[in-house]
Protein backbone atom coordinates (compact mmCIF):
# COMPACT_ATOMS: atom_id res chain seq x y z
CA UNK A 1 0.00 0.00 0.00
CA UNK A 2 1.30 3.47 -0.93
CA UNK A 3 2.47 5.68 1.93
CA UNK A 4 1.10 9.11 0.99
CA UNK A 5 2.61 12.23 2.60
CA UNK A 6 0.59 14.83 0.65
CA UNK A 7 -2.73 14.44 -1.15
CA UNK A 8 -4.23 17.34 -3.13
CA UNK A 9 -7.66 17.29 -4.77
CA UNK A 10 -9.13 20.03 -6.94
CA UNK A 11 -6.99 22.71 -5.32
CA UNK A 12 -7.56 26.31 -6.36
CA UNK A 13 -6.49 29.71 -5.06
CA UNK A 14 -8.01 32.97 -6.27
CA UNK A 15 -6.67 36.45 -5.52
CA UNK A 16 -8.29 39.83 -5.99
CA UNK A 17 -6.03 42.13 -7.99
CA UNK A 18 -5.21 45.60 -6.72
CA UNK A 19 -7.57 45.53 -3.74
CA UNK A 20 -7.12 44.83 -0.07
CA UNK A 21 -9.54 43.05 2.17
CA UNK A 22 -11.64 45.59 4.09
CA UNK A 23 -11.20 45.67 7.86
CA UNK A 24 -13.97 44.12 9.96
CA UNK A 25 -15.26 45.22 13.32
CA UNK A 26 -15.62 42.74 16.20
CA UNK A 27 -19.37 42.77 15.58
CA UNK A 28 -18.85 41.84 11.90
CA UNK A 29 -16.55 38.98 12.85
CA UNK A 30 -19.00 37.58 15.42
CA UNK A 31 -21.82 37.81 12.85
CA UNK A 32 -19.71 35.85 10.36
CA UNK A 33 -19.00 33.14 12.94
CA UNK A 34 -22.72 32.71 13.57
CA UNK A 35 -23.88 32.92 9.95
CA UNK A 36 -21.14 30.90 8.20
CA UNK A 37 -22.45 27.42 9.22
CA UNK A 38 -25.96 28.38 8.09
CA UNK A 39 -24.65 29.76 4.79
CA UNK A 40 -22.62 26.61 4.14
CA UNK A 41 -25.64 24.41 4.90
CA UNK A 42 -27.58 26.36 2.29
CA UNK A 43 -24.75 25.98 -0.24
CA UNK A 44 -24.53 22.21 0.34
CA UNK A 45 -28.21 21.80 -0.63
CA UNK A 46 -27.61 23.50 -4.03
CA UNK A 47 -26.23 21.71 -7.11
CA UNK A 48 -22.52 22.31 -7.83
CA UNK A 49 -22.12 25.00 -10.51
CA UNK A 50 -19.24 25.53 -12.93
CA UNK A 51 -18.86 29.21 -12.04
CA UNK A 52 -15.37 28.52 -10.66
CA UNK A 53 -14.03 27.67 -14.10
CA UNK A 54 -10.96 29.80 -14.90
CA UNK A 55 -12.59 31.11 -18.07
CA UNK A 56 -15.37 32.60 -15.93
CA UNK A 57 -13.30 34.57 -13.44
CA UNK A 58 -14.90 37.79 -12.26
CA UNK A 59 -13.20 41.05 -13.25
CA UNK A 60 -10.45 42.00 -10.85
CA UNK A 61 -9.57 38.44 -9.77
CA UNK A 62 -7.03 35.88 -10.89
CA UNK A 63 -6.59 32.19 -10.23
CA UNK A 64 -3.04 31.57 -9.02
CA UNK A 65 -3.89 27.85 -8.87
CA UNK A 66 -6.74 26.02 -10.54
CA UNK A 67 -7.87 22.40 -10.34
CA UNK A 68 -4.57 21.00 -9.05
CA UNK A 69 -4.69 17.34 -7.99
CA UNK A 70 -1.69 15.20 -7.08
CA UNK A 71 -0.27 12.77 -4.55
CA UNK A 72 3.26 12.79 -3.12
CA UNK A 73 4.60 9.63 -1.52
CA UNK A 74 6.69 9.63 1.63
CA UNK A 75 10.40 9.76 0.77
CA UNK A 76 9.76 11.27 -2.66
CA UNK A 77 11.68 14.35 -3.86
CA UNK A 78 9.26 16.39 -5.95
CA UNK A 79 10.63 19.18 -8.13
CA UNK A 80 8.20 21.95 -9.08
CA UNK A 81 9.11 24.05 -12.12
CA UNK A 82 7.46 26.80 -14.15
CA UNK A 83 7.82 30.42 -15.06
CA UNK A 84 7.40 33.25 -12.56
CA UNK A 85 3.73 33.66 -11.66
CA UNK A 86 2.87 30.04 -12.54
CA UNK A 87 1.64 29.32 -8.98
CA UNK A 88 4.63 27.46 -7.54
CA UNK A 89 5.04 29.57 -4.38
CA UNK A 90 1.28 29.74 -3.84
CA UNK A 91 1.14 25.94 -3.83
CA UNK A 92 3.93 25.75 -1.24
CA UNK A 93 2.24 28.40 0.92
CA UNK A 94 -0.91 26.30 1.00
CA UNK A 95 1.11 23.22 1.98
CA UNK A 96 2.81 25.27 4.72
CA UNK A 97 -0.56 26.57 5.99
CA UNK A 98 0.44 30.18 5.34
CA UNK A 99 -2.61 30.71 3.14
CA UNK A 100 -5.88 28.81 2.66
CA UNK A 101 -7.14 27.49 -0.67
CA UNK A 102 -10.19 29.03 -2.31
CA UNK A 103 -11.43 25.60 -3.34
CA UNK A 104 -10.39 21.98 -3.02
CA UNK A 105 -8.30 20.52 -0.23
CA UNK A 106 -4.72 19.59 0.64
CA UNK A 107 -4.10 16.79 3.13
CA UNK A 108 -0.68 16.99 4.77
CA UNK A 109 0.56 14.04 6.83
CA UNK A 110 3.58 15.03 8.89
CA UNK A 111 5.46 17.98 10.34
CA UNK A 112 6.52 20.56 7.74
CA UNK A 113 9.73 22.59 7.69
CA UNK A 114 9.42 25.48 5.22
CA UNK A 115 11.89 27.81 3.58
CA UNK A 116 9.86 30.00 1.24
CA UNK A 117 11.63 33.36 1.30
CA UNK A 118 14.50 35.05 3.11
CA UNK A 119 13.48 35.79 6.67
CA UNK A 120 10.30 33.70 6.80
CA UNK A 121 9.64 32.77 10.43
CA UNK A 122 12.48 34.89 11.82
CA UNK A 123 12.08 37.83 14.17
CA UNK A 124 14.54 40.56 13.09
CA UNK A 125 15.15 41.83 16.62
CA UNK A 126 16.09 38.39 17.97
CA UNK A 127 19.56 36.90 17.66
CA UNK A 128 20.44 33.90 15.53
CA UNK A 129 20.49 31.74 18.67
CA UNK A 130 17.04 32.93 19.77
CA UNK A 131 15.58 32.43 16.29
CA UNK A 132 16.76 28.82 16.20
CA UNK A 133 14.70 28.13 19.32
CA UNK A 134 11.78 30.22 18.01
CA UNK A 135 11.66 28.23 14.75
CA UNK A 136 11.92 24.96 16.63
CA UNK A 137 8.98 25.94 18.82
CA UNK A 138 6.95 26.85 15.71
CA UNK A 139 7.68 23.39 14.33
CA UNK A 140 6.37 21.92 17.59
CA UNK A 141 9.69 20.69 18.95
CA UNK A 142 10.65 20.48 22.58
CA UNK A 143 13.58 22.51 23.89
CA UNK A 144 15.52 19.31 24.59
CA UNK A 145 15.14 18.27 20.93
CA UNK A 146 16.44 21.66 19.74
CA UNK A 147 19.36 21.46 22.21
CA UNK A 148 20.44 18.15 20.63
CA UNK A 149 20.45 19.66 17.13
CA UNK A 150 21.78 23.10 18.04
CA UNK A 151 25.51 22.59 17.38
CA UNK A 152 24.79 20.79 14.11
CA UNK A 153 22.60 23.69 12.91
CA UNK A 154 25.23 26.32 13.76
CA UNK A 155 28.00 24.33 12.07
CA UNK A 156 25.96 23.87 8.90
CA UNK A 157 24.98 27.56 8.73
CA UNK A 158 28.58 28.72 9.34
CA UNK A 159 27.44 31.73 11.37
CA UNK A 160 29.00 30.90 14.78
CA UNK A 161 30.70 34.33 15.01
CA UNK A 162 27.35 36.08 14.61
CA UNK A 163 25.18 33.71 16.62
CA UNK A 164 24.36 36.34 19.25
CA UNK A 165 23.83 39.17 16.74
CA UNK A 166 20.25 40.26 15.86
CA UNK A 167 19.38 38.75 12.49
CA UNK A 168 18.29 42.15 11.15
CA UNK A 169 22.02 42.82 10.75
CA UNK A 170 22.59 39.62 8.73
CA UNK A 171 23.22 39.72 5.01
CA UNK A 172 20.71 37.89 2.80
CA UNK A 173 23.24 35.06 2.41
CA UNK A 174 23.66 34.66 6.18
CA UNK A 175 19.89 34.81 6.62
CA UNK A 176 19.24 31.99 4.17
CA UNK A 177 22.08 29.83 5.52
CA UNK A 178 20.61 29.94 9.02
CA UNK A 179 17.03 29.54 7.78
CA UNK A 180 17.87 26.46 5.71
CA UNK A 181 19.94 24.94 8.51
CA UNK A 182 17.01 25.30 10.92
CA UNK A 183 14.42 24.00 8.45
CA UNK A 184 16.52 21.00 7.41
CA UNK A 185 17.88 19.90 10.81
CA UNK A 186 14.87 20.12 13.11
CA UNK A 187 13.56 16.78 11.85
CA UNK A 188 10.73 17.86 9.53
CA UNK A 189 8.85 14.95 7.95
CA UNK A 190 8.23 17.18 4.92
CA UNK A 191 10.80 19.80 3.83
CA UNK A 192 9.52 22.59 1.57
CA UNK A 193 12.17 24.72 -0.18
CA UNK A 194 11.50 27.57 -2.61
CA UNK A 195 13.95 29.32 -4.96
CA UNK A 196 15.38 31.18 -1.93
CA UNK A 197 18.50 28.97 -2.13
CA UNK A 198 19.59 31.04 -5.14
CA UNK A 199 20.59 33.76 -2.65
CA UNK A 200 23.41 31.59 -1.31
CA UNK A 201 26.78 31.09 -2.97
CA UNK A 202 27.54 28.07 -5.18
CA UNK A 203 29.30 26.11 -2.41
CA UNK A 204 26.38 26.55 -0.02
CA UNK A 205 23.85 25.58 -2.71
CA UNK A 206 25.73 22.31 -3.23
CA UNK A 207 25.74 21.78 0.54
CA UNK A 208 21.97 22.30 0.67
CA UNK A 209 21.34 19.92 -2.23
CA UNK A 210 23.40 17.28 -0.42
CA UNK A 211 21.39 17.80 2.76
CA UNK A 212 18.07 17.50 0.90
CA UNK A 213 19.29 14.29 -0.73
CA UNK A 214 20.16 12.96 2.74
CA UNK A 215 16.72 13.86 4.06
CA UNK A 216 15.00 11.92 1.27
CA UNK A 217 17.24 8.89 1.85
CA UNK A 218 15.96 8.88 5.45
CA UNK A 219 12.42 8.38 4.16
CA UNK A 220 11.29 11.98 4.48
CA UNK A 221 9.65 14.04 1.75
CA UNK A 222 11.13 17.06 -0.05
CA UNK A 223 9.28 19.62 -2.20
CA UNK A 224 11.77 21.71 -4.16
CA UNK A 225 10.97 24.74 -6.33
CA UNK A 226 13.84 25.94 -8.51
CA UNK A 227 14.72 27.54 -11.84
CA UNK A 228 17.93 25.50 -11.80
CA UNK A 229 17.01 22.64 -14.12
CA UNK A 230 20.30 20.87 -13.43
CA UNK A 231 19.49 20.74 -9.70
CA UNK A 232 15.97 19.48 -10.45
CA UNK A 233 17.21 16.60 -12.61
CA UNK A 234 20.03 15.71 -10.19
CA UNK A 235 18.07 15.79 -6.95
CA UNK A 236 14.46 14.99 -7.72
CA UNK A 237 12.81 11.64 -8.29
CA UNK A 238 9.78 13.27 -9.90
CA UNK A 239 8.83 16.70 -11.28
CA UNK A 240 5.69 18.65 -12.09
CA UNK A 241 5.43 21.65 -14.39
CA UNK A 242 2.97 24.37 -13.38
CA UNK A 243 1.74 26.74 -16.07
CA UNK A 244 -0.91 29.40 -15.38
CA UNK A 245 -1.82 27.67 -12.13
CA UNK A 246 -2.40 24.21 -13.61
CA UNK A 247 -0.28 21.05 -13.73
CA UNK A 248 0.89 20.77 -17.35
CA UNK A 249 3.26 17.81 -16.97
CA UNK A 250 3.92 15.26 -14.23
CA UNK A 251 6.58 12.56 -14.49
CA UNK A 252 10.31 11.93 -14.56
CA UNK A 253 12.46 15.07 -14.09
CA UNK A 254 14.25 14.54 -17.41
CA UNK A 255 11.01 14.35 -19.41
CA UNK A 256 9.25 17.23 -17.63
CA UNK A 257 12.30 19.53 -17.77
CA UNK A 258 12.83 18.69 -21.45
CA UNK A 259 9.26 19.68 -22.37
CA UNK A 260 9.46 22.85 -20.29
CA UNK A 261 12.70 23.97 -21.94
CA UNK A 262 11.31 23.19 -25.39
CA UNK A 263 8.42 25.57 -24.72
CA UNK A 264 10.82 28.30 -23.58
CA UNK A 265 12.84 27.88 -26.78
CA UNK A 266 9.82 28.00 -29.03
CA UNK A 267 8.22 30.99 -27.31
CA UNK A 268 11.25 33.26 -26.97
CA UNK A 269 13.67 32.12 -29.65
CA UNK A 270 15.99 35.01 -30.51
CA UNK A 271 15.70 36.49 -33.99
CA UNK A 272 17.11 39.60 -35.74
CA UNK A 273 13.68 41.11 -35.00
CA UNK A 274 13.21 42.40 -31.46
CA UNK A 275 11.61 40.18 -28.82
CA UNK A 276 9.47 42.34 -26.54
CA UNK A 277 10.34 42.25 -22.84
CA UNK A 278 7.62 44.64 -21.66
CA UNK A 279 5.25 41.95 -20.33
CA UNK A 280 7.75 39.13 -20.14
CA UNK A 281 6.76 36.53 -17.48
CA UNK A 282 10.40 36.02 -16.50
CA UNK A 283 10.73 39.49 -14.95
CA UNK A 284 11.91 39.23 -11.35
CA UNK A 285 10.24 41.36 -8.66
CA UNK A 286 10.44 43.44 -6.63
CA UNK A 287 12.97 45.82 -8.15
CA UNK A 288 12.82 49.60 -8.22
CA UNK A 289 12.11 49.78 -11.97
CA UNK A 290 13.72 53.17 -12.59
CA UNK A 291 15.39 51.53 -15.61
CA UNK A 292 13.33 49.00 -17.57
CA UNK A 293 14.44 46.69 -20.36
CA UNK A 294 11.98 46.83 -23.26
CA UNK A 295 13.25 44.48 -25.97
CA UNK A 296 16.13 42.26 -27.05
CA UNK A 297 17.42 40.97 -30.38
CA UNK A 298 20.41 38.95 -31.53
CA UNK A 299 22.18 39.56 -34.84
CA UNK A 300 24.76 37.08 -36.08
CA UNK A 301 27.66 38.50 -38.06
CA UNK A 302 29.71 36.58 -40.61
CA UNK A 303 31.84 37.33 -43.62
CA UNK A 304 28.72 36.97 -45.74
CA UNK A 305 26.67 39.33 -43.60
CA UNK A 306 23.86 38.55 -41.10
CA UNK A 307 22.84 34.90 -40.79
CA UNK A 308 22.19 32.08 -38.29
CA UNK A 309 24.18 32.14 -35.05
CA UNK A 310 26.96 29.55 -35.20
CA UNK A 311 29.90 28.27 -33.19
CA UNK A 312 32.94 30.50 -33.56
CA UNK A 313 30.97 33.28 -35.22
CA UNK A 314 30.45 36.89 -34.10
CA UNK A 315 27.18 38.29 -32.84
CA UNK A 316 25.61 41.47 -31.51
CA UNK A 317 23.08 41.34 -28.67
CA UNK A 318 20.99 44.51 -28.60
CA UNK A 319 19.00 45.62 -25.54
CA UNK A 320 16.33 48.30 -25.56
CA UNK A 321 15.71 50.34 -22.42
CA UNK A 322 13.69 53.19 -20.95
CA UNK A 323 14.41 55.13 -17.76
CA UNK A 324 12.78 57.59 -15.40
CA UNK A 325 15.75 59.94 -15.72
CA UNK A 326 18.47 60.75 -18.24
CA UNK A 327 20.98 57.93 -18.05
CA UNK A 328 24.73 58.13 -18.44
CA UNK A 329 26.87 55.04 -18.92
CA UNK A 330 28.34 55.16 -15.42
CA UNK A 331 24.89 55.29 -13.76
CA UNK A 332 23.71 51.97 -15.20
CA UNK A 333 25.37 48.57 -15.38
CA UNK A 334 23.76 46.20 -17.89
CA UNK A 335 24.32 42.42 -17.87
CA UNK A 336 23.69 39.48 -20.19
CA UNK A 337 23.94 36.00 -18.64
CA UNK A 338 24.40 32.86 -20.75
CA UNK A 339 22.94 29.62 -19.40
CA UNK A 340 22.65 26.16 -20.88
CA UNK A 341 19.47 24.10 -21.00
CA UNK A 342 20.13 22.76 -17.51
CA UNK A 343 20.11 26.36 -16.21
CA UNK A 344 23.83 26.28 -15.40
CA UNK A 345 25.37 29.73 -15.77
CA UNK A 346 28.11 29.66 -18.38
CA UNK A 347 29.21 33.29 -18.64
CA UNK A 348 28.10 36.86 -18.03
CA UNK A 349 28.85 40.10 -19.89
CA UNK A 350 28.75 43.24 -17.70
CA UNK A 351 28.76 46.62 -19.40
CA UNK A 352 30.90 48.26 -16.69
CA UNK A 353 33.80 45.88 -17.42
CA UNK A 354 34.58 47.04 -20.95
CA UNK A 355 32.51 50.21 -21.39
CA UNK A 356 34.04 53.17 -19.57
CA UNK A 357 33.27 56.87 -19.46
CA UNK A 358 30.13 58.93 -19.00
CA UNK A 359 28.49 58.59 -22.38
CA UNK A 360 24.98 60.04 -22.55
CA UNK A 361 22.23 57.41 -22.96
CA UNK A 362 19.13 59.54 -22.50
CA UNK A 363 15.78 58.26 -21.20
CA UNK A 364 15.38 55.54 -23.86
CA UNK A 365 17.33 53.86 -26.61
CA UNK A 366 19.38 50.76 -27.38
CA UNK A 367 22.76 49.45 -26.33
CA UNK A 368 24.62 46.46 -27.69
CA UNK A 369 27.15 43.86 -26.66
CA UNK A 370 29.45 42.64 -29.43
CA UNK A 371 30.75 39.10 -28.87
CA UNK A 372 33.59 37.88 -31.09
CA UNK A 373 34.06 34.19 -31.91
CA UNK A 374 31.26 32.98 -29.66
CA UNK A 375 32.70 29.92 -27.86
CA UNK A 376 29.47 27.88 -27.58
CA UNK A 377 29.06 24.46 -29.16
CA UNK A 378 25.95 23.80 -31.21
CA UNK A 379 22.87 23.51 -29.04
CA UNK A 380 20.23 25.52 -27.22
CA UNK A 381 20.90 28.23 -24.63
CA UNK A 382 18.96 30.92 -22.78
CA UNK A 383 19.88 34.50 -21.91
CA UNK A 384 19.00 36.40 -18.75
CA UNK A 385 19.25 40.18 -19.01
CA UNK A 386 19.29 42.84 -16.32
CA UNK A 387 20.29 46.30 -15.24
CA UNK A 388 21.76 47.64 -12.01
CA UNK A 389 21.78 51.24 -10.82
CA UNK A 390 23.32 52.76 -7.71
CA UNK A 391 20.47 51.51 -5.48
CA UNK A 392 20.83 47.92 -6.71
CA UNK A 393 18.93 45.86 -9.27
CA UNK A 394 16.48 47.92 -11.28
CA UNK A 395 15.29 45.21 -13.66
CA UNK A 396 16.10 41.55 -14.28
CA UNK A 397 14.43 39.14 -16.71
CA UNK A 398 15.00 35.44 -16.33
CA UNK A 399 15.03 33.42 -19.58
CA UNK A 400 14.48 36.59 -21.57
CA UNK A 401 15.24 34.89 -24.89
CA UNK A 402 16.43 31.52 -26.15
CA UNK A 403 19.41 31.00 -28.46
CA UNK A 404 19.97 28.26 -31.00
CA UNK A 405 23.63 27.93 -31.92
CA UNK A 406 24.43 26.00 -35.07
CA UNK A 407 27.61 24.21 -36.13
CA UNK A 408 30.19 26.67 -37.38
CA UNK A 409 33.17 26.31 -39.71
CA UNK A 410 36.64 27.35 -38.69
CA UNK A 411 38.06 26.78 -42.19
CA UNK A 412 37.55 24.54 -45.19
CA UNK A 413 39.16 21.55 -43.45
CA UNK A 414 36.33 20.76 -41.03
CA UNK A 415 33.51 21.78 -38.72
CA UNK A 416 33.42 22.96 -35.14
CA UNK A 417 31.35 21.34 -32.42
CA UNK A 418 30.56 18.08 -34.23
CA UNK A 419 29.98 15.16 -31.84
CA UNK A 420 31.07 17.20 -28.84
CA UNK A 421 29.87 17.04 -25.25
CA UNK A 422 29.37 20.11 -23.09
CA UNK A 423 28.91 23.74 -24.01
CA UNK A 424 32.31 25.28 -24.67
CA UNK A 425 34.44 25.47 -27.79
CA UNK A 426 38.08 25.04 -26.76
CA UNK A 427 41.17 25.78 -28.83
CA UNK A 428 42.95 22.41 -28.78
CA UNK A 429 45.05 19.96 -30.84
CA UNK A 430 45.97 16.30 -30.43
CA UNK A 431 49.38 14.73 -31.07
CA UNK A 432 51.57 11.87 -29.95
CA UNK A 433 53.34 12.62 -26.68
CA UNK A 434 57.09 12.96 -27.04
Amino acid sequence: MRDIAIRVEGLGKRYRIGQRESYKTLRDSLTDIIQTPLRRLSEWTQPISSSNDQSQVDDGTIWALKDVSLEVERGEVLGIIGRNGAGKTTLLKIFSRITEPTEGCAEIRGRIGSLLEVGTGFHPELTGRENIYLNGAILGMKRSEIDRKFDEIVAFAEIDKFLDTPVKRYSSGMYVRLAFAVAAHLDPEILVVDEVLAVGDAAFQEKCLGRMSGISSEGRTVLFVSHNMDAITRLCTRAIWLDAGRVTEDGSPERVVGKYLAQVRNRYLATPEAVSLVHHPGRRKPFDGVVRLTHCRVISISDNGPGPLSTGGDCRIILGYEADFRLTRNRANFVIVFRNESSVRLASCWSEVTWKGEEELGTNGEIECHIQRIPLLSGHYVLDVGCKVASGWSDFIYEAIALEVGTGRLDSSGQLGVGGWGSWLLDYTWSKSK
